[in-house]
């Protein structure tokens, strides 16, 4: 059978035990990496496996292993500032700043190609191309009225008709392109 001593001290013996100075402590308290009992003493051993797991492993000496040795019995602290699992590694948060700071730099890149638009200039260029082939169609009726009251052949009256709509419908298609074009690149 294997005994567990749990070793308390206050900040200062604790500081002093690992050479640092007390302010330090101070600051790993307030970051919440220093686990307290209740009566405010540093619980040593589930501080060292704490800061081992929320180390820098940049900032850890060369003869220190990277891999946290496992322990087979962990004591849990009283008043635990935030549990071991639930704290993001430096690893971890080191490659979502890495993957953010990459989408950045591939939305700008494509902005700057031009490959890539905001969604409210497309949206106004549409609702005007919208408008525009509206009202071109809506004119047609006054435009071709005159000229098919004076024909009475159904064959020349439907080849006017769609000649008439094919001419407002090729005009509105390259306005229409013209303006997106414009929209977009500007």
């Amino acid at each position: 059978m294997t005994e567990v001593y749990m070793t308390f001290l206050s900040r200062t013996a604790y500081a002093k035990s690992k050479g640092w100075s007390r302010q330090y402590v101070g600051k790993l308290a307030q970051n919440g990496r220093l686990i307290e009992t209740a009566d405010g003493l540093v619980d040593v051993d589930a501080t060292e496996q704490f800061l081992g797991i929320t180390s820098d492993p940049s900032r850890r000496p060369a003869s220190t292993s990277a891999q946290p040795s496992p322990i087979s019995h962990v004591i849990e602290p009283v008043n635990p500032p935030e549990s071991p699992s639930m704290v993001v590694g430096y690893q971890q948060s080191k490659a979502r700043l890495a993957l953010a700071q990459a989408r950045l730099a591939e939305t700008t890149l494509l902005e700057t190609n031009k490959s890539l638009v905001e969604v409210a200039v497309v949206d106004a260029a549409a609702f005007a191309a919208g408008r525009m082939l509206r009202d071109l169609i809506l004119s047609l009726p006054t435009q071709i009225a005159p000229e098919l009251s004076g024909m009475s052949d159904p064959w020349e009256i439907e080849k006017y008709l769609v000649a008439s709509l094919r001419r407002v419908l090729d005009d509105a298609a390259s306005m229409t392109a013209a303006d997106f074009d414009n929209a977009i690149h500007s």
